[in-house]
């Protein structure tokens, strides 16, 4: 059998597999993670973060655990058998525990060497051994394809095998995955609930497994669901519904004895709670052929909760049950192997071809890395989608509960992968924002409740968040062309701006610089002119402008065009200080209703928590935004550059050895990084802002994404690549970049660099496309539509990959640019050679 060769953009050797975890799940389905050594770590289908769950069987001692594994099993013609778990060995540092070793299934054979390679979403592990006759690569996915969220949100674990006669003779193989009937454990951060579950061995068409269910468990609980192993392979099946009793570990020389015996299992009864589901699959293979057995893991849990005011719990506050989108398309989890099995291939092709028009960019691979890893967010717990087909987001997820509740605007105003990789989620955000999120003074509430048809219960503005989401309107009004979303979300788009200029709001006197309250993502209010609001409310009030003008609200675009020129002079006169942007604190007389959260400072006659005279990672955040929507400088890009110069001088270090940090540490020793803030010329407050002196990739990438545009080439690829090298696979997780949280939304701001250095725009509103002057091959993507465009000297070639777009203009900067016919459109698999 042909096997399909995946792509591969980072290889991980042996050194630095220990923090591997790639998730493996679909868009608000949970998930599994594909440990760097071939393990499943991380359980998270059960509506809730499991970091370090592992589920096990019944045993309470972890010498006895059984956790999820595979093993291969091969014999020769004279009856040499060789087996192993189909994973490399364990780290060092792990051996020992009160009772020896307790890493999960510490006691079976092992392949003795591994690597990971990676091109997210596809995961592969490689193993080797002297000894083994086979070579053995484990391939894991779940189907990615941008532009379709419905199939790039399935409930599956795609787990392949793929093993390669090494010998002269024909072997005899088999493959055996086990997965305990854990249903009802609470991902290991509660009490277990498992009680008298159920496996239940199914032979139906071509697919054959075990369905575990759990028909004791309560409706209602979080937990209640179940799981199924299949496989499509052919060959001989064999299974166990569950394991031998035993004592002493028992179970455990049962099941090894009788897979190696023969390479098949018999059926073994005995009443658990958590009981072993064990599917194998045995044939043939001869003399240098090659073989793929591929196996799926598929789940339904269906009760989600909604948002828990715990940070640590999710159970304390007797959250109510919203559930799942995905959980509405199958009956069970069975339902759901039987629908997605056979259309495994073209998944697996379409996912293969986003990823394959990726990696073939001429992107710098640190670039590539940060911005396809990083992808993997949108496919974990910290996002989801309820029945009713809407989105939301944790901020980040803590090991057993979400983090920080809301979709908080203030954090996913930062990332750019949602828009540019799937649109209509982006579009239902914005729904979410100004449809159901903003009061009839125009304050938007930085947090959603759910149920969203509930009253509202949070009722607080964030200066930074209720700005940057006039300008991701802005955005994704571009990028679709949907007018009649711009026009349902107008009226409280505009409200939203007015709501600036109430008495005691943050630009009460209409001069077009924010001086009031600021609540904003550090978590505190600023009081007093400062960059980092100052440059999102410049942007807001252009993207307004240019929305006012589509529809034909001149005066009110006149207005916004009248505040966007004076505060761009006034915050420039009054806050640069020739190198950067400084915070000029001044505590206003009145502060308006929902503008104070409680988290700032206590004495406003003396005001803590403020960044004052700080050069800030992000003070140029609005004109970072402001260069990805295509709306160009906000004020002096002179400023702008020697600004991002200051960043990069007194904010990144090359090693952290001797800096002091008050409070969360994200970077160590001999890590790059660049701070929050520092303060060469003086006057730091006596206690500034929370995060000053820490690091935070997602703030990281948006300075480094800026100074790409500035054409700091060098300094913004250095910071990124500092990121990536921190993330190394053996200091931390590659697809779990972390601040308040794992997995954090923020960090999605490296889909950024990807824009930047293309120059990559597009509007379906003209229909137009652009690019930079740049020469090479080139990834595009709009969040509907993706494809590869080629630049050379004088010619292009523009492919459709998937989607189509409609263009009457395609330019390059500083080359000009070529006219369609009208309406002229570009369908997938369509390419078009033109000269500029």
């Amino acid at each position: 059998m042909k096997t399909k060769e995946w792509p591969v953009l980072k290889n991980y050797d042996k050194e630095h597999l220990a923090k591997i975890a790639m998730p493996i799940g679909g868009i608000g389905t949970g998930t599994v993670s594909l440990g760097g050594r071939g393990d499943l770590r991380d359980w998270e289908i059960c509506n809730a973060p499991g970091k370090g769950f592992v589920p096990y069987d019944d045993e309470i001692g972890p010498p006895r655990r059984i956790h999820p594994f595979f093993a291969v099993r091969t014999a020769d013609a004279n009856g040499k058998v060789f087996a192993r778990l189909l994973e490399g060995p364990l780290e060092p540092g792990q051996y020992e525990g009160a009772e020896g070793c307790e890493m999960p299934n510490h006691g079976f054979p092992r392949f003795s060497q591994a690597e990971f390679l990676a091109a997210y979403p596809l995961g592969q592990v490689v193993l080797s051994d002297p000894e083994a006759p086979v070579k053995a690569r484990i391939k894991a996915y779940n189907p990615l394809i941008p532009g379709n969220t419905a199939d790039s949100g399935l409930p599956v674990a795609v787990i392949s095998f793929v093993l390669e006669n090494q010998t002269d003779s024909e072997l005899e193989v088999s493959i055996c995955g086990t997965v305990p009937n854990f249903i009802g454990d609470s991902s290991g951060c509660k009490g277990r609930e498992a009680k008298n579950n159920r496996n239940e061995f199914i032979n139906k068409g071509n697919l054959r497994g075990v369905f575990m269910s759990a028909p004791e468990l309560d409706v209602d609980s979080r937990m209640k669901g179940d799981i199924a192993l299949t496989t499509l392979s052919e060959g001989d099946i064999s299974y166990r519904t569950s394991w031998e009793k035993g004592s002493w570990g028992n179970k455990k020389l049962d099941f090894w004895d009788d897979f190696t015996e023969d390479g098949a299992l018999e059926e073994r009864d005995f009443e658990w709670d958590r009981p072993l589901a064990s599917l194998c699959v045995k044939r043939k293979l001869g003399a240098g052929e090659k073989v793929e057995l591929t196996f799926m893991l598929t789940w339904r849990f269906p009760n989600r909760l909604s948002w828990s005011p715990n940070r640590y719990s999710l159970e304390n506050n007797e959250p109510k049950v919203i559930g799942n989108w995905y959980a509405g398309l199958y009956e069970n989890a069975w339902d759901a192997a039987e629908k997605i099995a056979p259309r495994l291939p073209e998944l697996e092709e379409k996912t293969i071809a986003f990823v394959d028009a990726f990696c073939s960019a001429d992107l710098p691979e640190e670039v590539k890395e940060a911005a396809l890893f990083n992808l993997s967010t949108l496919r974990t717990e910290t996002f989801f989608r309820t029945p009713n087909g809407k989105f939301y987001g944790w901020e980040g997820v803590c090991d057993c509960a979400g983090c920080c509740f809301g979709s908080c605007t203030h954090v996913w105003n930062y990332e750019q992968t949602t828009a540019f990789v799937f649109g209509d989620i982006a579009k239902d955000m914005r729904e979410t924002e100004f449809l159901h999120s903003v009061n009839d003074n125009g304050l938007m509430r930085f947090r959603v409740d759910l149920p969203i048809s509930d009253e509202p219960q949070f009722n607080k503005a964030a200066a930074d968040g209720q700005m940057g989401c006039l300008m991701k309107l802005y955005r994704d009004w571009q990028l679709s062309g949907d007018d009649g979303m711009l026009r349902k979300l107008w009226p409280n788009a505009k409200k939203s701006l007015e709501f600036c200029w109430l008495e005691g709001g943050w630009d009460a006197d209409r001069d077009g610089v924010m001086e009031g309250a600021q609540h904003n993502t550090m978590d505190v209010e600023y009081f007093g002119p400062n960059p980092q609001m100052g440059f999102w409310y410049l942007g807001a009030l252009k993207c307004v402008e240019l929305m006012a003008e589509y529809l034909n609200e001149h005066d009110f675009a006149a207005e916004c065009r009248r505040l966007r020129e004076n505060g761009a002079k006034v915050l420039e006169e009054r806050c640069f200080n020739g190198e950067y942007f400084e915070h000029i604190i001044e505590v206003p007389e009145k502060i308006a209703e929902g503008l104070s959260i409680g988290m700032g400072a206590g004495d406003l006659s003396n005001p803590e928590l403020q960044l004052g005279a700080g050069c800030l990672v992000d003070q140029l955040v609005g004109q970072y935004m402001a260069h990805i929507v295509g709306i160009g400088d906000l004020s002096d890009p002179a400023k702008h550059n020697k600004t991002l110069k200051s960043i990069f001088k007194y904010n990144f270090r090359e090693n952290f050895h001797g800096h002091f940090n008050h409070f969360r540490s994200y970077v160590l020793g001999d890590e790059s990084a660049v701070l929050m803030a520092t303060y060469p010329k003086g006057r730091r407050p006596l206690n500034p802002f929370p995060y000053a002196n820490e690091v935070m990739t997602g703030f990281e990438y948006t300075a480094a994404v800026h100074m790409l545009y500035a054409g700091m080439k060098d300094e913004g690829l250095k910071i990124i690549s500092s990121i990536r090298e921190r993330y190394d696979g053996l200091k931390r997780n590659p697809f779990d970049e972390a601040e308040c949280g794992h997995h954090y939304a923020r960090a999605m701001a490296a889909w950024g660099a990807v824009l930047a250095i293309t120059g990559f725009e597009y509007s379906a509103v003209n229909k137009t496309m652009r690019f930079g002057d740049i020469t090479g091959r080139y990834f595009w993507s709009n969040g509907d539509a993706y494809g590869i465009c080629i630049l050379s000297e004088h010619d292009v070639q523009l492919e459709v990959v998937a989607g189509s777009v409609l263009l009457e203009t395609f330019s390059i900067k500083n080359r000009g640019e070529y006219k369609f016919d009208e309406n002229f459109q570009l369908c997938a698999g369509d390419k078009i050679n033109f000269n500029t």
